[in-house]
């Protein structure tokens, strides 16, 4: 009985942990590569506010760290938000969301960040991710996205700060923008049911 609960358990941990962990295997793979060979020249295809060839960091900004400290950092809450976003919702959704926070967090980003500054990072997930949960909660009314918010504001309450302008190189448009994202996304998954 109990090895069978293990593997209920293992089989609805697959697809999160697929997904998720081959994403950061590749986040990995890119700041490696951009640490050794190009010497943190990728950098450069992050998000530069205002500027044409800058709209393309909108899609590549998510893949790029400014160092391992930076991955590291992000590593944790993209594979625990996006698991709990998998798990409680249908895939479609998960993708849906991801769509909206990178092409809103990017270009909210891209509109009001500073001039000369590139934004990049896989931050603006991990705040739509945080602004999706929470707010799904809001719109669905329902006991289990209640509690997945309570739960998640437990866990990642003390992230809500960094929407606020900070320094030290912190992209808080990112953060903003990405949360921005995934009230969208909560808002556009709810009221289409």
């Amino acid at each position: 009985m109990q090895e069978e609960s293990y593997h209920d358990l293992w089989l609805q941990l697959k697809r999160p942990l697929t997904l998720l962990g081959g994403f950061v295997i590749l986040l990995w793979l890119i700041e490696g590569v951009d640490q050794l060979i190009f010497r943190q020249s990728l950098d450069n295809f992050g998000v530069h506010p205002r500027s044409l060839v800058g709209l393309w960091g909108i899609l590549w900004a998510p893949f790029l760290h400014r160092g391992f400290q930076h991955l590291i950092a992000n590593t944790g809450p993209i594979l625990i938000l996006g698991s709990i976003i998998m798990l409680s919702r249908p895939l479609r959704d998960f993708f849906t969301v991801t769509i909206i926070v990178v092409v809103v967090g990017g270009l909210g980003t891209w509109l009001i960040g500073p001039a000369d500054s590139v934004h990049l990072g896989a931050s603006g997930l991990i705040f739509g991710y945080f602004g999706f949960l929470l707010l799904a909660a809001y719109f669905e009314r329902s006991c289990r996205s209640i509690a997945i918010a309570l739960v998640v504001l437990l866990l990642y309450s003390g992230i809500i700060w960094g929407v606020l302008p900070q320094g030290n190189g912190i992209s808080w448009q990112t953060h903003l923008f990405g949360f921005i994202g995934g009230w969208i996304a909560a808002y556009v998954l709810n009221v289409n049911q």
